[in-house]
């Protein structure tokens, strides 16, 4: 066969996102765009006011009495079970009936003509409630004797106790790691309109349309099937979307049921982020062995997470965590713990890394902890303790590391970065200056690409080949920007040999693709995309045996090129073809569907093999820092990121790049603060400071691995993209670390929380130089 260089579109090529230009130009359709039918109303959340009490009542009168108000939904008015919980525990309640949990929590939600009817109506119940004591972070619940939200999970190889006692250095320390708000463009949002029967159409900014359709289902006490959600497309998601949509969706549902209206639910942002789940802040207990050159012999770290009143995904959260706490790094003798912990704050949940990225920062802590104490680079370290061949290649999930490439790219990396010779400079420009100080870092990161719930890792897709040969695209995906949809029309479009224009990407709705994954874990493109070459290759299949047997030719000489179908010597153009079949009866429509192959996971052990593959990126960063105030700025940041075999390069490098400015901020300026009452001070863009286009490195160059390609069998042996180049802004947190250290002269570990914020460099140079 013939390459396929005239095909406009193919995979491993640059494509446009398909919704670029609406994007920039304000065309892209959101849910809070759909034209609202006549009689539509309105619904607002009312909220606590107090982290932990006793609900005694509520009256409603004054809200009752407002012009325009409709009525009231609570917990009464839930037609099927109240729970919205995604992991079926029972514990996440659309409203409460007996106990408030966290401050901001929603107890009801008013029904109005108007939103901001709805929204000042809300202000005016009367809650009656006894006040009952709270805990607020990890370590302050398992003080008072909270309870785990899920069960814990235990990671363990080797003998960690005897390891301990006969290394000739070992190292304790404590990090505590903050949380992060999602922070999309797009809120939360949800419309429901009441069909016949039990029948609801929800439309909503999801990604994970199923479980939302199972959710509204639970609520309203209905099948599954009579309920339908659609997702044209998110701004934005990060796995703030995954479960937090739930409650949204139901009360909207509930609310369209009973007055038999259309119904709209919208917050502001100071309740979107007050009312819905994080990143999961850690505390992190690690004790380190390692010998005097710097190679760890042992490792034992206990990941202490807030998740908050419920257990929502805090349980696959924290075992990522573990999953990642060993970054890329070998340790002969491990035992990691998780903690779980409930706390009186509003139930977290995923977020970009699904607690990878918290795993991975205990890693690097660990790496600059032995690096300060052997007074060696901290690269040197790292090189020392990755993973190799043979005994050197087992997690403390007990999975093999068999595709690692970390010795080419960070060597890469480190050549091009000319890391070595600015380290040098960096150390001597620090000597002289009194005031500003430098500090650079290269860090790696290995990211484990499958869900860990094993049953997560399938997926659905439905292609139509038009009579007249266009082609009609729906897969089980969500699009949130990431160009999710642009990919798997791309695989199409190379499958039956047409030009990217002839695919139409529909929205996700699932009317269409049941029961299908949240897009999410990085493998929206893995999975969504074999699904779909596999639905086409259905069609071809027919096709090709119509045109062998129409022509009377062998099967090997039906091929699909450029736009055209050869069949024997006859070139037929792909439309005609089609039209051709179609006549014949041929079924030019298929469901596809994928499941990842050799994963598997024993989490009463601890073992298994959770991930299909890793992906593997490194960064090199350098800041500046005044020790005067403790402010800084990123002064050069280089990236070499593995995709695998690119199937779309611009779109792949515009998301490590997003990934990469995401994972500096979470490290540098994103601080969630709550005061002794519980209350979220940092809720809007106001006391939230997610990074600036000011704050990006003053030089920033980002280059694929394009020497990379999957041992495994992937969509184009492709490789995820969305989650791993997240970890890579820890370049950043650690350059700041060694750029602090410097005012000590670099004999100790300045040990900095996350987030590194401004006061708290000031803190930590204003501590070392104390000590000195």
């Amino acid at each position: 066969m013939k390459d396929n260089v005239s095909i406009i579109g193919a995979p491993h090529t640059n494509v446009n996102h398909d919704s670029a230009v609406k994007h920039v130009t304000g065309r892209a359709d959101y849910t809070d765009d759909i034209a609202l039918p006549e009689g539509t109303l309105h619904a607002y959340l009312g909220v606590s006011d107090v982290a932990h009490a006793k609900l005694i009542g509520i009256d409603f009168a004054d809200v009752l009495a407002v012009p325009g108000v409709v009525g009231v939904i609570t917990a009464n008015d839930v037609p099927g079970v109240n729970d919205i919980s995604p992991t079926h525990l029972n514990d996440e309640p659309v409203f409460p009936t007996d106990t408030i949990q966290f401050h901001g929590q929603p107890l009801f939600a008013v029904v109005a003509e108007t939103r901001d009817i709805a929204r000042r109506a809300a202000e005016l119940a009367k809650i009656e409630y006894k006040a009952l004591s709270h805990a607020l972070d990890p370590i302050a619940a398992q003080e008072a004797g909270y309870p785990h939200v899920t069960a814990p999970l235990k990671l363990e190889r080797g003998n960690v106790d005897a390891a301990q006692e006969t290394a000739p250095n070992r190292i304790k320390g404590r990090m505590r790691v903050g949380g992060q708000d999602h922070m999309y463009l797009e809120g939360h949002i949800a419309f429901a309109l009441p069909g016949e029967d039990d029948d609801v159409v929800v439309h909503c900014s999801t990604q994970h349309p199923s479980e939302a359709q199972h959710m509204v289902a639970h609520v309203l006490g209905v099948p599954s099937n009579a309920v339908v959600v659609n997702v044209r497309r998110m701004g934005g998601g990060f796995g703030g979307k995954e479960s937090q949509m739930n409650l949204f969706c139901a009360v909207a549902a509930i609310a369209a049921k009973k007055w038999n209206r259309a119904v709209k639910i919208r917050p502001d942002r100071d309740q979107d982020m007050t009312a819905t789940g994080k990143r999961h802040d850690f505390v992190i207990d690690y004790d380190v062995a390692h010998d005097d050159d710097g190679r760890i012999q042992a490792v034992d770290g206990c990941f202490a997470a807030r998740c908050g009143y419920s257990a929502d995904l805090s349980g696959p959260v924290t075992d990522r965590a573990l999953f990642h706490a060993d970054n890329a790094y070998f340790y002969p003798n491990v035992r990691l713990n998780s903690r779980p912990m409930k706390t009186n704050t509003v139930s977290n949940t995923a977020f970009r890394g699904f607690g990878g990225p918290q795993g991975v920062i205990a890693a690097e802590r660990m790496i600059e902890e032995i690096a300060y104490a052997t007074g060696k680079d901290p690269l040197d370290i790292r090189k020392l303790n990755f993973y190799g061949s043979g005994e050197r290649n087992i997690t403390p999930y007990h999975q093999k590391v068999e595709d690692s490439i970390l010795d080419r790219l960070v060597g890469e990396l480190e050549e091009t970065s000319q890391y070595r010779q600015r380290r040098q400079d960096i150390i001597a420009f620090n000597k002289t200056s009194a005031i500003l100080k430098k500090g650079i870092a290269l860090t790696p990161v290995k990211f484990g690409i499958s869900f860990t719930a094993t049953w997560y890792n399938q997926a659905g897709a439905l292609v139509h080949v038009y009579n007249d040969g266009s082609i009609h695209l729906n897969h089980g995906g969500t699009e949130m920007g990431q160009g999710l949809n642009t990919k798997v029309a791309q695989v199409v479009a190379e499958a039956f040999q047409v030009d990217f224009s002839r695919i139409k990407i529909t929205k996700t709705t699932t009317e269409k693709v049941p029961n299908t994954s949240a897009t999410a874990a990085s493998s929206g493109t893995d999975l969504n995309g074999m699904a779909a070459l596999n639905a086409v290759e259905q069609i071809k299949e027919r096709l090709v045996k119509f045109a062998s047997e129409t022509w009377g030719v062998a099967p090997n000489e039906v091929v699909f090129l450029a736009n055209q179908v050869h069949i024997g010597q006859d070139v037929l153009p792909f439309e005609a073809f089609i039209k051709q079949a179609y006549l014949a009866r041929v079924q030019l429509s298929a469901a596809g569907f994928y499941k990842t192959p050799k994963i598997h996971w024993d989490r009463a052990k601890g073992q298994g093999r959770p991930f299909y593959y890793y992906a593997y990126g490194a960064s090199c960063s350098e800041v500046t820092i005044d020790t005067l105030t403790g402010e800084y700025r990123v002064e050069r940041t280089d990236v070499l990121h593995d995709v695998g075999r690119s199937l779309n390069p611009v779109l792949d490098k515009g998301q490590v790049e997003g990934a990469f400015l995401q994972g500096m901020g979470w490290l540098t300026t994103e601080e969630l603060w709550w005061d002794d009452a519980g209350r979220l001070r940092t809720h809007a863009p106001s006391t939230y400071k997610i990074p600036l286009a000011s704050d990006r490195p003053r030089i920033f160059n980002v280059k694929l691995a394009d020497w990379s390609e999957n041992r495994e069998l992937t969509i184009k042996r492709s490789k995820a993209v969305g989650e791993p180049p997240f970890m890579l802004g820890i370049s950043v947190f650690e350059a700041l670390s060694m750029a602090v250290a410097s005012v000590a002269d670099y004999r100790e570990c300045p040990r900095l929380d996350a987030p590194a914020t401004p006061e708290r460099v000031l803190m930590a140079v204003d501590r070392l130089q104390k000590s000195t």
